[in-house]
């Protein structure tokens, strides 16, 4: 695997080049991660409905123990890309060890917490008894894996801040080759191995990565990388660990809003039955495949903001972060047209169910023209993260989701328009306010001066 060659267009020459030079690795990092949640709602698909409910379920659940991961992400980025902007590779190394070394220790926990309660979290979901079981043993293999997905993504994390993004993409389509090879294996019983349906996607999930996550920590602890994390940059530093958390408690926030509010939505979305939640996990999918270039296009212009703050140089942060946020603009509107028109057919790849077919197409038509405003909020939103000003995009979060989409969903799904229409328009209505909110914030500026 080739060492990258260090990227100096993120503090200097065309800020395309340097975007070009981060996002393009990134948006393969986003498609090669969603592409392991697609090969095994692939597989998983030809089980049946409730098979895809057990793994839908279950994703959603797997969203709600992970929040302190983003914040963790978050606080690595701000501090290795205004440490690597500013010269300083010691202050890089020792943030990257202290976030592995935390990634640890939430990683443990959240295990051990989401463990024990699957089965009532599960229950809670409405996930009846022809989908408990195996929603059931599919969480609790996941679970088993807390750790090894912290430190993949705080290996990754740590990588990205200093402007390599080459290597996470290698690390992910190995792990992508693992899936692929192992999920129909598993799933099926071909050849030696045991029929074990839902059971064998986790397995052949968790399997991925771990060899992964064992990829990512030889990257960083053998010197390969820009940023060269020793032992002993592993110690507790307590000074460190603050710093990152400190930075990281918003993104936290951010994360267990945005899931909690997941584990209601699919909650009122279960009231419409089984095949509801089949169609709403396809469509979610999707969905989270049309977003990839926001998250990558973000993940850039949080690098970039962050390395050059940290070289002094604010106007081009701002600048970085406003091409990315133009540039997702015109994906997002190239996106949402083709979706609104052959959203049928793609959900009909992965579930031929008429009434699945049906519910998902319409999720997909009623929220594609919002994404508009969810490009600003996510690329720009990200950009503040890279200036390490988490406290507001938290708040415009929680405002969006709990003050506006939440209330309105169950509202109009179960009083007045008494549909699933109800969820989907709550869902538009978020999202706009959402954007105005970030990009007035961002507007401001304040995040210029944000120390980290």
């Amino acid at each position: 695997m080739p060492s990258p060659p260090p990227n100096d267009a993120i503090t200097q020459g065309p800020i395309l080049r340097g975007l070009a030079r981060l996002a393009m690795p990134m948006l393969l990092i986003s498609v090669l991660q969603n592409a392991q949640n697609l090969i095994d709602l692939f597989w998983v698909g030809r089980l049946g409905p409730h098979a895809i409910a057990a793994v839908a379920l279950s994703g959603t659940v797997m969203m709600a123990v992970f929040p302190m991961l983003l914040g963790l992400s978050t606080g690595t980025v701000a501090i290795v890309s205004r440490a690597v902007g500013a010269g300083n590779a010691g202050e890089a190394a020792r943030a990257s060890g202290q976030s592995l070394v935390l990634g640890l220790v939430a990683g443990a926990l959240a295990a051990a917490a989401g463990f024990g309660l699957s089965v009532p979290i599960l229950r809670s979901l409405g996930a009846g008894p022809d989908v408990l079981p195996a929603a059931t043993t599919y969480l609790r293999i996941l679970l088993g894996g807390s750790l090894l997905v912290y430190l993949l993504f705080l290996g990754n994390a740590a990588l990205q801040g200093a402007g390599d993004a080459v290597r996470p993409m290698y690390i992910l389509m190995v792990s992508n080759v693992v899936n692929i090879v192992f999920d129909p294996l598993l799933i099926f019983g071909i050849g030696p191995f045991p029929r074990m349906g839902v059971e064998g996607a986790a397995w052949a999930t968790l399997l991925a990565e771990a060899v992964a996550a064992a990829i990512s920590m030889r990257i960083l602890l053998g010197g390969r990388a820009h940023v060269h994390v020793r032992w002993r940059d592993l110690r507790p530093d307590g000074a460190m660990a603050w710093r990152i958390l400190r930075i990281g408690m918003a993104g936290t926030g951010q994360m267990l809003s945005r899931s909690l509010m997941g584990l209601v939505l699919m909650r009122l979305v279960a009231g419409f039955g089984t095949t509801a939640v089949a169609a709403y996990g396809t469509g979610m999918r999707f969905h989270m495949i049309i977003l990839m270039p926001a998250f990558a296009l973000g993940g850039a212009a949080a690098t970039m903001v962050g390395q050059n703050l940290g070289a002094r140089r604010p106007d081009r942060a701002r600048r970085a972060a406003w091409a990315a946020t133009r540039l997702d603009l015109l994906v997002m509107a190239a996106s949402a047209i083709l979706l609104f028109l052959f959203a049928p057919a793609l959900i009909r790849r992965f579930n031929p169910h008429p009434e699945v077919v049906a519910i998902g197409s319409h999720y997909l038509r009623v929220v594609s023209p919002a994404y508009l405003a969810v490009a600003l909020a996510i690329v720009l939103g990200r950009a503040l993260n890279g200036a390490g000003d988490t406290f507001w995009p938290m708040i415009f979060t929680v405002a969006s989701l709990w003050g506006v989409q939440v209330p309105l969903s169950v509202y109009w799904s179960r009083i007045a328009w008494r549909s699933l229409d109800g969820i989907w328009w709550a869902y538009v209505a978020a999202a706009v306010l959402h954007g105005a909110l970030t990009v007035g914030w961002f507007q401001l500026g304040r995040w210029q001066r944000r120390r980290v």
